[in-house]
């Protein structure tokens, strides 16, 4: 969203979140050729122990670095295949 803000310049925003400016220009393209948004999203560290139980089933994706990536049984498709696309791009 930080990239499609009024006066936004992209070296800006990707030195701010520590993002590939290619990457950047990619995300504003493909948001502009499908008519698609952001949703937000906040990256916190994993507690210790065992991980909290979550309502209902739930897609849990291991990145290399360790990270993981959850996507609860609540969210639309549409929501859960973008997030899988935006993961393998």
């Amino acid at each position: 969203m930080a990239a499609f803000s009024p006066g936004a310049v992209v070296t800006d925003v990707a030195r701010r979140f520590d993002v590939s400016t290619a990457l950047i220009y990619k995300w504003r393209q493909e948001a502009r050729v499908l008519s698609v948004g952001f949703a937000p999203v906040m990256v916190t560290p994993e507690p210790s122990g065992r991980p909290e139980a979550v309502d209902g089933p739930s897609i849990v994706v291991e990145l290399a670095d360790g990270s993981r990536v959850s996507i609860g049984a609540g969210v639309s498709p549409t929501l859960a295949a973008a997030a899988l696309r935006a993961l393998r791009s």
